[in-house]
């Protein structure tokens, strides 16, 4: 098993999300990674936030690791099937049916698009 430092850690393929804010002064670019609560940053342009939310992550995983608390490692795609049911009333169930029907495509597909916007 490897030695899970930092660098480990820093090598797992974690989700960065970076979005752009306005806060009345201008734009920025705020980042986080998803799988570490709290671990966040920003900068003036995608880029900079990137190497700044970087940085936060090593400091993060610093922390963490000096003080033994757990780090989650970000989850596989291969854990998820694209698969999971849900179960809706019987009118929205005939609803959606009648209007993939009007948009001549499958209720897969038609859930899949309203699901994505």
């Amino acid at each position: 098993m490897a030695n899970k430092d930092v660098s480990y850690y820093m090598n797992l393929p974690y989700t960065i999300q970076i979005k752009p804010r306005d806060d009345g002064d201008g734009l920025y670019y705020f980042a986080k990674v998803l799988e570490l609560d709290g671990c966040m940053s920003d900068g003036k342009t995608p880029e900079e936030a990137f190497q700044n939310i970087r940085e936060a992550m090593e400091g993060w995983l610093e922390v963490k690791l000096e003080h033994g608390d757990s780090i989650p490692e970000p989850e596989s795609d291969d854990e998820y099937s694209g698969k999971f049911v849900v179960r809706v009333p019987k009118n929205l169930h005939r609803e959606l049916v009648m209007k993939a029907r009007q948009e001549g495509v499958s209720l897969n597909q038609y859930v899949l698009h309203k699901l994505s916007r």
